[in-house]
């Protein structure tokens, strides 16, 4: 049965306030999301409420219990280390794929770091720090390649928006060094190989490594 538009709009809704809620730390991993109080806060039925958990669900940012209540989503070390396995494989890939396009136009990606170093909020910089990977792959012209990146999407946003908040308390740093880090790929991507893109690709996500949690204390 389709939702209608009215339903799927108040669905599309809830799931944007809970999931910039969730990115932003507002509401940390492992609280319980409550239908019917996110209803009545929201002013809307419980179930658009419902809708936007479980597409929250398949972002990967809600969890469901065996009685169907609904939790943000908490990464263990395990998880952590399995998406930064993913990463790895897929878009030092996806940046040779994309090498000849980007060498030609990286229009978008330039605006992208413009909007990065006048990012307000770790939130921000968060999403636009995905953004920019996200665009070296749309440029790469591989369609599971992509489709496989974004089905990570949701927990790789709850993954470096943690680690923003926890590694740089100061957001003027993590918001240049984002910035600065994207123009050194940039750079690549004018003057290199596609080789050489690639493998300035995977040490950027490799830099990543040292912030992986070691325990599930």
């Amino acid at each position: 049965m389709k939702i209608p538009p009215s339903s799927k709009r108040r669905a599309d809704h809830a799931s944007a306030v809970l999931r910039s809620r969730i990115i932003d730390g507002e509401v940390e991993p492992g609280v319980l999301l409550a239908e019917s109080a996110v209803a009545l806060e929201l002013g809307v039925s419980r179930v658009p409420v419902r809708e936007a958990l479980f597409a929250l669900e398949r972002d990967g940012l809600v969890d469901f219990s065996e009685s169907g209540r609904a939790y943000v989503t908490t990464l263990s070390s395990h998880d952590f280390k399995e998406l930064y396995a993913l990463r790895l494989a897929l878009e030092p890939l996806g940046a040779r794929l994309a090498a000849p396009r980007l060498r030609e136009n990286a229009a978008a990606l330039e605006c992208n770091i413009q909007a990065t170093r006048k990012a307000e909020t770790i939130k921000d910089v968060t999403c636009l720090d995905l953004d920019f990977h996200e665009l070296i792959l749309e440029a790469s012209d591989n369609s599971r390649l992509l489709k496989l990146w974004r089905s990570l999407r949701g927990e790789l946003e709850l993954w470096l928006g943690q680690l923003h908040r926890k590694h740089q308390a100061n957001q003027l740093d993590t918001r240049n060094g984002t910035a600065g880090a994207h123009e050194e790929i940039i750079r690549c991507f004018r003057n290199a190989t596609p080789k050489a893109c690639e493998q300035l690709t995977r040490q950027h996500v490799q830099g990543w490594r040292e912030w992986l949690p070691i325990s599930d204390k």
